[in-house]
């Protein structure tokens, strides 16, 4: 239904976010006949981190143990996680895999090639894992994953997808509501969201009787990530200035092994590599991770991280190496992609190692959230790597991530189809709320300026709050990013509204929020490798 009010559209859900978890949740709540929409900043659905992700999706063993899953997952997270979490997810999903990946999309994963094991799983084993349990398609497996789940969004008749929307602030009744009938109620609750669509360049106020956030984390708030250029924390910017609970947010993961080169974003190479032989070595040829711990190169990733920061430290050497000759399979069928993007630059991975370096990866914290996705605030729900569910606790256990996201889109959106008629909002509390005021008028959005404040933002976060912390440059980050918050907060106010001002205003305030976090945390734990 669409309101009188200009701009202004009327749907059941709202999911921020196209990504696994995003779209998941968008197929299970419309298969219950429920109207949705989805929104993306990007062009197209097929983008995000969901179809960057290389290694797999973690699965079962061949000798299923629910309780091994946990062990592992609880033993990277440092005992930090919810046990409650982490049990939901080694027990659900699986089952959940099977009933949305394997036998509802077809998913092509990758079977063993041996006529004693025909259509039997071939299981990848990476960091942290003590057996090989994960699903994968060569090391495509978010791209093959995410084909398929667009094409089952894109032709589902009750998801209405809108591209090139950006959101810019969450809709509360207390904030928004123009009503003293509703703005006096105790509990606040979620609306909906003023959104930016960038194909017209005007705010849309979509009203939602539930909003899902599901737009990722924050990598390139960082200034060397594997993230896709759109993952700039614009989740918790929102829930931020909505006052939405959050927790873990100084739990940061870098991936180890990253593409060491000058693009804007590392390309990621996979620890599955490391799972099927590949040795870490430094500039001297010289294997390295044994000083560091007995797994050596499958250690989980904040040990690997720091070991390799470490030897960068002593050495002075900008990189190290991934030494591929002693892969148990050929690098050009096993891993065509990461074969082809080394072949670019000039490296034959059956020859050479692979010059690699730690990059900002996934958050382990973010959105505190239950274990059905709901937030803080009442009609709000949060889910994939924005969200927080205790599951990774200090650091991520390789090849989760894809999971969480599938388990929990299709948690929250189940949990929604049970409680739709009670998550209903009247027409009446939806009609008072109020449109975006605009309020800037200048036209003094020069890229030059925009483009400066993103270096310091990325530099202060990777100098300050990246993968080596003390309590002395966690100040530091805190001071310049308080300055640069206030002049970003002002330039906001004052200049007309445009997507690249809102992506700006949401990276500053994710980084803020985030160094604050990482400096109420004076324990080294983790991903949050204090030195002091």
């Amino acid at each position: 239904m669409t309101f009188n009010k200009t701009n202004t559209i009327k749907t059941q859900a709202l999911i921020i976010g196209s990504g696994l978890a995003g779209s998941t949740a968008a197929l299970i709540l419309a298969d219950k006949g429920l109207e949705v929409t989805l929104i993306t900043s990007e062009k197209e659905l097929l983008s995000g981190n969901s179809p960057l992700a290389q290694g797999g999706i973690v699965y079962k063993a061949a000798k299923e143990n629910p309780k091994e899953l946990e062990g592992d997952i609880l033993n990277a997270g440092h005992n930090l996680n919810n046990h409650w979490a982490v049990r939901h997810l080694a027990r659900k999903g699986p089952e959940i895999v099977d009933k949305i990946l394997i036998d509802r999309l077809k998913i092509p994963f990758a079977k063993i090639k041996s006529d004693n094991a025909a259509n039997a799983w071939d299981l990848a084993r990476e960091g942290g894992h003590h057996s090989p349990c994960i699903l994968h398609c060569a090391d495509y497996t978010g791209l093959a994953i995410m084909q398929g789940v667009t094409k089952a969004v894109a032709s589902h008749p009750n998801i209405k997808v809108l591209t090139q929307h950006t959101a810019i602030d969450l809709l509360t009744i207390h904030h928004h509501s123009q009503s003293k009938t509703y703005r006096y109620q105790v509990i606040n609750k979620c609306c909906g969201a003023h959104v930016f669509d960038e194909n017209n360049s005007t705010v849309q106020t979509i009203l939602a009787d539930v909003t899902i956030l599901a737009s990722g984390g924050a990598g390139q708030i960082f200034l060397h990530t594997t993230n896709n250029p759109s993952v700039i924390g614009s989740a918790f910017a929102m829930a931020s200035r909505a006052l939405v609970r959050m927790t873990n947010l100084e739990y940061v993961q870098f991936h180890p092994t990253a593409f060491f080169d000058h693009a804007p974003s590392r390309f990621l190479i996979t620890e599955a590599m490391r799972g099927e032989g590949a040795r870490l070595i430094n500039a001297k040829g010289e294997r390295f991770m044994k000083k560091y711990d007995q797994r050596e190169e499958l250690a989980p990733r904040d040990i690997v991280s720091q070991a390799i920061v470490n030897e960068l430290l002593t050495s002075g050497s900008p990189c190290v190496f991934l030494d591929t000759k002693t892969l148990k399979t050929d690098p050009k069928e096993r891993f065509p992609t990461i074969y082809e993007h080394c072949l670019k630059s000039g490296i034959d991975i059956r020859k050479e190692p692979i010059p690699v370096v730690p990059a900002a990866h996934y958050f382990c914290g973010g959105i505190l959230t239950n274990l059905w996705g709901e937030t803080s605030l009442n009609n709000l729900y949060s889910i994939g790597e924005c969200s927080c569910t205790g599951l990774h606790g200090a650091n991520r256990l390789a090849s989760t991530s894809l999971l969480e996201a599938l388990v929990w889109g299709y948690q929250a959106a189940e949990h929604i189809n049970k409680n739709i008629t009670s998550l209903r909002l009247s027409n009446r509390l939806l009609e008072s709320i109020s449109d975006w005021k605009y309020i800037g008028n200048e036209k003094n959005d020069d890229p030059a300026l925009i483009a400066q404040d993103w270096t310091t933002i990325r530099s202060t976060t990777w100098n300050y709050v990246g993968i080596i912390r003390s309590h002395a440059r966690l100040r530091r980050a805190f001071e310049e990013l308080r300055d640069l918050s206030t002049h970003v907060h002002d330039f906001y106010k004052l200049t007309t509204i445009n997507k690249s001002l809102i992506d700006l205003f949401h990276g500053c305030q994710s980084a803020y929020v985030l160094t604050q976090a990482a400096m109420r945390n004076p324990k080294k734990l983790g991903c949050h490798n204090m030195i002091d």
